[in-house]
């Protein structure tokens, strides 16, 4: 059975992660990078990866990996790569490229003596001279670090995090990958209660929902590969199947998700309709201070308001403080907030356990996260009743 090296690219930070979720499927990590996680698969793989990472951005076939300080040395090793056993005589390819500290600095060329390699070995095969580029998509990118070059193509198309529920938005919406990694890095598993007092358009308890019901993300979306002709329809036809079959309907999953606007919390409402979770999670209309809470071991995890131009704004700083008063007390309680606010601890009143630190788009922000007690198994107990 052919076997691939495959790049899963993810937001910096969420590596880790990642490399969990791959190791949990199956797969073979081979080594972990800033931003991607490089792993081995078989043709099956390719889609299940697609089908079911949550945190990655892309699933990248890696081609090939050479040195390369001369556009000589490029061409040579670039055209002895089997391209002509991926693209078909009609593939549509585009090159994209990147130079990092490295002799072959421009990108521009870079692009054009990959196309120009690609081009010469899949005339050898096809035994044509020109390639109209009339089919399938095939994103191919040359990426230069310290005189390294690496050769993929993208199997995913459209990014991961574009899982295809989202049909309302509102302002800056978190990206669904960073949500689920979120939800991955707390405590928080479907026996115990799931708080989301500033839910927008619904990311954080859709994603929560989604991982409670295991359902794969990419189960409602299409792929680039697909349409390829590489990978037997019956492998993804299987896979798909499989995804379907590991899906748990019965498990009860209690998720809160409360917001002050209106127009939000109805987003959210549809956004969870179509993601098919809506029987997981409770919308409530209301402002945080109003909801009746008490301390028995749930888990809240929120993205509240912040961003640079609210930094120095003193409702924000108010917002803050008054969600310390309402739940910072909670002893038994676990608490995560995703928010770039340099000074969430001072005014939630209290010292997180841990800080991470990671990027809603170019935006650097910090999960405080404060942990508490695991709940008594009569607790667990009574919530599965």
């Amino acid at each position: 059975m052919n076997q691939y090296e495959l790049i899963a690219t993810t937001t910096f930070g969420l590596e880790a992660i990642c490399k969990r979720e791959l190791i949990r499927l199956g797969f073979e990590v081979l080594k972990t990078e800033n931003g991607k996680v490089t792993f081995k698969s078989d043709l099956a793989g390719i889609v299940k990866a697609n089908i079911w990472l949550r945190s990655a951005d892309r699933v990248l076939l890696k081609m090939g990996e050479f040195k390369a300080v001369t556009f000589d040395q490029l061409f040579d090793q670039v055209k002895l790569l089997p391209w002509s056993d991926i693209i078909a005589v009609d593939g549509n390819f585009v090159i994209n490229g990147k130079s990092v500290k490295s002799t072959l600095f421009s990108i521009s060329d870079c692009q054009r003596i990959s196309e120009k390699a690609i081009v010469e070995n899949m005339k050898s095969k096809h035994h044509v001279s020109w390639f109209p580029k009339t089919g399938a998509k095939f994103n191919i990118q040359v990426s230069l670090l310290k005189d390294v070059a690496t050769l993929t193509i993208d199997t995913s198309g459209d990014a991961l995090h574009k899982r295809g529920y989202r049909i309302n938005s509102v302002e800056a919406p978190m990206k669904e990958t960073l949500a689920a990694s979120l939800i991955m890095l707390s405590y928080w598993s479907k026996e115990r209660v799931l708080y989301d007092m500033f839910c927008g358009s619904g990311t954080i308890p859709i994603e929560a929902a989604m991982i409670g019901r295991n359902i794969a993300p990419g189960l409602q979306r299409d792929f680039d590969f697909k349409h390829w002709g590489f990978i037997p329809a019956e492998v993804f036809k299987a896979e798909k199947n499989k995804a379907y079959q590991a899906i748990d309907y019965d498990t009860e999953i209690n998720i809160i998700a409360s917001d002050i606007s209106d127009d939000n919390l109805k987003k959210a409402m549809e956004n969870s309709e179509e993601a098919g979770v809506d029987d997981c999670i409770t919308f409530i209309n209301s402002d945080f201070k109003d909801l009746d809470l008490k301390d028995d071991y749930s888990i809240v995890i929120s993205n509240p308001p912040y961003g640079e131009r609210l930094q120095d704004d003193p409702l924000v700083r108010v917002l803050y403080s008054h969600l310390g008063k309402k739940i910072g007390h909670f002893k038994t309680w676990s608490k995560y907030f995703f928010t770039s606010f340099t000074d969430f601890e001072k005014e939630f009143g209290t010292k997180s356990d841990r800080q991470r630190k990671l990027y809603n788009g170019r935006i650097e922000a910090k999960y405080y996260q404060y942990y508490g007690p695991k709940p008594p198994v009569k607790e667990i107990e009574k919530n599965e009743e």
